[in-house]
């Protein structure tokens, strides 16, 4: 089934002023000696936002309230810049052609998705990243940054493709450095607001939620 999506970015000047991260779904059994059993029920984690807290001016309610109704509620998917994690770095550094490693190249294999790689250790997380930012991806082969018509980004999936005469060879390492949105859509059809409320300094509930690829 194809998810309905816009390839639009929701405002960033509201996303930078909103709280919210990852989220994890884990078991945990107590049992009667004491120990306590845990499973993970997702393997990977989900990241939800309350972009209400991003609204300072009755100006950009409105310009949520637009934003809302173009994406009818509940029913498109969006982009939304997650200013405490939208590089291949961290956020105030900046971005190298080496940050993440995508792949060893097998020397046939032409297209590689964009990941991102959380910690260092063998429990290490990886993260598909399916919205990178247009003209932000460099990419390396062995440490050596490759020039933009050797190969081309979809960014709409996160996929780079490289042309058939600069595929990388066997054994070669394809790293990557970007900025990147996450897909998101909003977790409600229904905005209630209540311009007294707001007046007075009540947060609008705008509950978001990402989408996984």
């Amino acid at each position: 089934m194809t998810i309905a999506f816009h390839e639009t970015r929701f405002p960033t000047s509201i996303s930078r002023g909103a709280s919210g991260g990852p989220e994890r779904r884990t078991d945990i059994v107590a049992m009667a000696s004491g120990h306590e059993e845990r499973n993970s029920r997702w393997a990977d984690s989900r990241r939800k936002y309350q972009a209400g807290f991003g609204i300072t001016t009755i100006d950009e309610l409105h310009q949520i309230v637009s934003f809302f109704e173009e994406r009818r509620g509940r029913l498109y998917g969006f982009r939304f810049k997650d200013h405490t994690d939208y590089k291949s770095c961290q956020p105030l550094q900046d971005i190298s052609a080496t940050d993440q490693e995508l792949a060893i190249a097998d020397g046939s294999n032409f297209e590689f998705a964009i990941i991102k790689t959380y910690g260092s250790s063998s429990t290490s997380w990886v993260r598909t990243i399916s919205k990178p930012v247009a003209g932000t991806v460099i990419i390396a082969i062995d440490g050596t940054e490759c020039q933009n018509n050797e190969f081309s980004v979809d960014t709409s999936t996160g996929i780079v493709t490289f042309q058939q005469d600069h595929i990388p060879a066997a054994g070669s390492v394809v790293t990557a450095g970007y900025e990147f949105d996450v897909p998101v859509r909003f977790d409600t059809d229904y905005l209630q607001i209540n311009l007294d409320a707001f007046r007075a300094g009540q947060i609008p509930d705008i509950a978001i939620i990402e989408i996984k690829p």
